[in-house]
């Protein structure tokens, strides 16, 4: 009886890991190209390696108005020809304007959490970041995003 019971609760686990990863690889497959603006950020750390710390300029604009409204939730914001998301407000469920997209958030303490917030590379490149403003997310149409790169300020990859 309690190998049944392991086997279940691991077929369970397994079966909601790869559901996570479906829904990731969709996103990155269908999502729309999202850039948000960093902050300033520091490209090191000793225990990990080589990584980028990523804040959002964005989130400190909305964390005001997601502070009010409750602790987790989506902002809308705008999106310009360069696909660079502003804010707008936080999500009331009203329709959308054809360049304003959902964005989920969490409240963590005094920051907003959008999508990733490191971002990793190989030793000893890190002065190929250096130049990064912009993080470069996927995003499906319930806000879910996926941090696919970097860009710099003339919307190229700095990595290659």
């Amino acid at each position: 009886m309690r190998n049944a019971v392991l086997w279940l609760v691991l077929a369970v686990v397994l079966a909601v890991v790869n559901l996570s990863i479906a829904g990731k690889e969709k996103t990155l497959r269908e999502g729309q190209t999202m850039l948000l603006q960093l902050a300033p950020v520091d490209p090191r750390s000793l225990l990990q390696g080589d990584y980028m710390v990523l804040r959002y300029a964005i989130a400190g604009e909305a964390f005001a108005a997601a502070e009010q409204s409750g602790r987790n939730g989506q902002l809308v914001v705008v999106l310009d020809s360069n696909s660079v998301a502003t804010f707008k407000r936080i999500d009331d469920n009203s329709p959308l304007a054809d360049n304003e997209m959902r964005l989920l958030y969490r409240v963590r303490g005094s920051t907003l959490r959008l999508a990733s917030d490191a971002y990793f590379f190989q030793e000893g490149t890190a002065e190929r970041y250096s130049a990064a403003r912009y993080g470069e997310l996927k995003v499906d149409t319930d806000g879910g995003a996926v941090l696919v790169g970097l860009r710099d300020a003339a919307f190229e990859s700095p990595g290659e």
